[in-house]
C-alpha cells in the first residue's frame, strides 16, 4: 500500500534540505576574502619560488629547465652550509639566553614584590618598539672602536677593549642586539601567561608550606609551558631569518661579515648582486624547509612534555 505524503509535510521538507546548502555557501562567502588574500600573498610567492628553482640561466639557451640540479648544487654549496651552521650556533646560544632573561623578568613582574613594576615593564618592552634598523645603527655606533663608545672608553681609561666587530666577536655582538630587541616581546608573552594562572593554586601551595622557588618550579613554569613553546618557535624562526642586523653592520665590519654570513644574506646577495635569481629561490626554499622541520620538532617535543 503506497503512503501518500501530505502536501504540507512535503512543503516543509524542501526548505530544510536546502538550508544546510545555503549555510555552506554563506560560510565560504565569509572565508573567501581571507582565502583570496592568503593565496595571493602566501601561496603564490611560494609556488613561484618553487617554479624559479627548477630553472637556470645559461649562456646558450637562456632560461632552461634543469629539474633538481639547483637543489643538488645547494647541498654541495660550502658557503650556504657555512651560513646555516653560523645561524645554528646563533640559535643554540642566543635563544636560550634571551628566553631565560625574558622569563626571569616576567617572574619578577608577576611576583608583586617589584617596586615601580609598570615603569620597569615599559622600560623592558621599549626596545621592541625601536625599529631593527635604528637599533642596529645605534649599537653599531657604540661598537665602533674608532668612533663609538668602545673607542671613547679606550681613550678615556687608556685600555684596549676587544673589538666587538671583529670576526671572532661579531656574531656575539649581533646576538646582543637581537636579545636587547626581543627580550621585552617574549617577556610580554610570559607575563600574560602568568597572569591567567588561578590564584587558588598559589593559595593552596602556601597552605602546604611551599616557598616561592617551589611555587615557580611546580606551578608557574608548568602552567606557562605552552607560552614557552610558542616563544621558542618564534625565536627559532627569527634566528633562521637573521638578515637586518648583519646586513646593516656589514658596512662597519666588511672583513667580519661576508655575503654568505647568514643564508638570508646569501640569498639576497645571489639575487640582487649576482643576478642568480633561480639559485637564490632554491636556497630560500631549502631554508624554508629546514626552518619548518626544526620548528615542527620543537613543537612536537613541547606538546609531548605538556601532555
Amino acid at each position: 500500500m503506497a503512503v501518500i505524503t501530505p502536501p504540507s509535510a512535503a512543503g516543509r521538507a524542501a526548505p530544510a534540505s536546502g538550508r544546510p546548502r545555503r549555510r555552506r555557501w554563506i560560510g565560504w562567502g565569509f572565508v573567501s576574502p581571507f582565502l583570496i588574500v592568503f593565496a595571493l600573498i602566501f601561496l603564490a610567492p611560494i609556488a613561484y619560488s618553487i617554479y624559479l628553482s627548477l630553472f637556470r640561466d645559461r649562456l646558450i639557451g637562456g632560461n632552461s629547465f634543469v629539474g633538481f640540479d639547483n637543489y643538488q648544487q645547494a647541498f654541495r654549496d660550502h658557503e650556504f652550509w657555512s651560513g646555516l651552521a653560523r645561524v645554528g650556533l646563533f640559535l643554540v646560544v642566543q635563544v636560550p639566553i634571551m628566553l631565560g632573561i625574558a622569563l626571569l623578568v616576567a617572574l619578577a613582574l608577576d611576583s608583586g614584590r617589584l617596586y615601580g613594576k609598570n615603569f620597569f615593564r615599559i622600560s623592558v618592552f621599549l626596545p621592541y618598539a625601536v625599529p631593527a634598523v635604528v637599533a642596529t645603527l645605534m649599537w653599531g655606533f657604540m661598537y665602533g672602536k674608532r668612533f663609538g663608545l668602545v673607542a671613547n672608553i679606550n681613550d678615556h681609561f687608556g685600555v684596549s677593549l676587544p673589538d666587538p666587530l671583529s670576526p671572532d666577536l661579531v656574531l656575539a655582538s649581533i646576538g646582543n642586539i637581537v636579545t636587547w630587541e626581543f627580550v621585552g616581546y617574549n617577556m610580554l608573552i610570559f607575563y600574560a601567561a602568568l597572569r591567567v594562572i588561578p590564584q587558588s593554586l598559589y593559595e593552596a601551595a602556601e597552605i602546604d608550606g611551599a616557598g616561592q622557588w617551589r611555587i615557580i618550579a611546580a606551578i608557574k613554569i608548568p602552567a606557562i609551558r605552552g607560552a614557552l613553546v610558542i616563544a621558542t618557535i618564534f625565536s627559532i624562526i627569527g634566528s633562521f631569518q637573521l638578515f637586518n642586523e648583519p646586513s646593516i653592520l656589514k658596512s662597519l665590519a666588511p672583513n667580519a661579515i661576508t655575503t654568505y654570513f647568514t643564508p638570508n644574506l646569501y640569498t639576497y646577495s645571489l639575487s640582487f648582486s649576482g643576478q642568480q635569481h633561480n639559485y637564490a629561490a632554491t636556497v630560500a626554499i631549502v631554508m624554508g624547509v629546514v626552518t619548518m622541520i626544526v620548528a615542527y620538532v620543537v613543537q612536537l617535543r613541547g606538546m609531548r612534555k605538556e601532555a
